[in-house]
């Protein structure tokens, strides 16, 4: 079904694309708090963040004249919001990311796993403070690549729904799911040591 913008969002745009400036301090007032939140979570930087923010919302502002309301104002929004904080990421990206397929686990041609994948211990927070588990994941998901970290961010971290990560990386809503399942096996395949279990009493693939 086609988006219907509602009368308030088909005011403003038509006023940004006028060039009025109360519209865009308005703009700046209603949807910065999101964008900036999407942006930490992909950069993980204050500041990284704050410059990828103004930078979208500057593009936003010179491009509003190519938005139709085919999407909701927020989306295309964050859609540019999320292209400037990958911008600013590869440019200071230095540490290597790793294949998406080294991680993924490995199956027989019967279908069984090629290797039993251990548990993890109950809870993984056992022995390990808060904030540095946050800082084990968080290097972790920096290691996966970018199409897949950024899936993982959008709808785990920032709890967007399906649809809308489809719109705003302008996939399909099925492309989410499928890179969302590899993303979330990849990051276990990176978790694994840190987290399993004794794994001296499981059978072992012959």
């Amino acid at each position: 079904m086609p988006y219907s913008p509602t009368a308030e969002e088909l005011d403003l745009v038509e006023r940004l694309k006028r060039g009025e400036a109360d519209a865009f301090t308005t703009l700046v007032r209603d949807r910065a708090g999101a964008l900036l939140r999407c942006a930490r979570k992909l950069l993980g930087n204050e500041e990284d963040a704050r410059e990828a923010v103004q930078d979208a919302l500057l593009q936003a502002s010179r491009n509003i004249d190519t938005f139709h309301c085919q999407c909701q104002l927020s989306t295309w929004l964050h859609k540019i919001a999320i292209n400037a904080a990958l911008m600013k990421r590869r440019a200071r990206l230095s540490r290597p990311q790793v294949s998406i397929e080294d991680l993924l686990p490995r199956f027989q041609e019967d279908g069984h796993h090629a290797e039993i994948p251990a548990p993890w211990q109950e809870p993984v927070e056992a022995g390990m403070a808060r904030a540095e588990l946050q800082k084990l994941v968080r290097d972790a998901i920096d290691q996966l690549p970018d199409n897949y970290r950024t899936i993982l961010i959008l709808r785990e971290l920032n709890e967007m729904d399906t649809e809308a990560t489809a719109q705003v990386l302008s996939i399909t809503p099925n492309a989410v799911k499928i890179r969302l399942h590899r993303a979330r096996q990849a990051l276990r395949t990176l978790l694994d040591s840190h987290f399993r279990a004794d794994t001296s009493d499981l059978p072992r693939v012959r």
